[in-house]
């Protein structure tokens, strides 16, 4: 499909990135999207990964992507980040949530615990989700604490196909404490915030483009950035999937969108 008149190339010097199901699947490179990334940067543009993977710490992600031919040093913005922002230095934060939530919570100079009394309980996607984190998770924000969450996306986009993302991981701890959390990452305000932060005084509606392959997540932050969205049917949306409306370019991978710009 080519692109449609919302997306105007000529002003457009942010990149605003999803990392999963557009520049990679399981960390290995969607073909055609590092080679993409560089075209994009040779005409002077600057490509931030935002992504809703909170799981990882921010260097391993950077060499991740490094691994794929993609230098990414200070250019990724997890929902971990969003959601630490959502803190206040010398707070205690039970971290019902992976590496990366752990990092971003020190760096704000809060203090992650895996339970206990806390200011806050942040919950991300990991792997060691169980019923004592569950537990955890869910005495602290009977006992006060504030509910935060990184991100809502239910699916993980893999090879292999879907699996549980934090939104599976969240539901369990709002289930069980009967409390609704305060999201940080796409698509809602705070990582808005952050993002915005990153590119600095240069950025306005005019000037950045969210790309991503999840409209709920993708295209409803592009909304709430107030910027255009290209979607890519590389990962969860596949070739020939309905979408509810039509964004500003759809195409089939983050190559489409760099040939659109150029």
């Amino acid at each position: 499909m080519p692109a449609a008149a919302g997306l105007d190339g000529s002003s457009i010097r942010f990149v605003l990135c999803d990392l999963d199901g557009v520049v990679w699947l399981r960390r290995q490179a969607i073909p055609g999207a590092p080679e993409a990334i560089a075209r994009l940067r040779a005409d002077g543009r600057r490509v931030l990964f935002v992504t809703n993977n909170s799981m990882s710490p921010i260097a391993e992600q950077e060499a991740a992507l490094a691994a794929i031919d993609v230098p990414a040093d200070g250019d990724v913005i997890t929902s971990a980040q969003a959601a630490a922002s959502l803190v206040e230095p010398d707070e205690v934060v039970v971290v019902c949530g992976g590496t990366g939530v752990t990092e971003a919570v020190d760096a704000r100079g809060a203090f992650a615990v895996d339970y206990g009394p806390a200011d806050a309980v942040v919950v991300g996607l990991h792997r060691s989700f169980d019923f004592a984190r569950l537990q955890a998770a869910n005495a602290a924000i009977r006992s006060g604490a504030r509910f935060i969450a990184t991100n809502l996306d239910p699916t993980f986009p893999t090879p292999d196909g879907p699996t549980p993302g934090a939104g599976a991981l969240v539901a369990a701890v709002a289930t069980v404490a009967e409390t609704q959390p305060v999201v940080a990452g796409k698509p809602f305000a705070p990582m808005a915030e952050l993002t915005r932060l990153r590119c600095g005084p240069d950025f306005s509606s005019s000037t950045a483009i969210v790309v991503g392959d999840r409209w709920s997540t993708d295209g409803s932050f592009a909304d709430e950035l107030g910027v255009p969205f290209a979607l890519v049917r590389s990962g969860v949306t596949g070739a020939g999937d309905p979408i509810p409306a039509a964004p500003a370019f759809d195409g089939a991978d983050l190559a489409a969108v760099a040939d659109a710009l150029s």
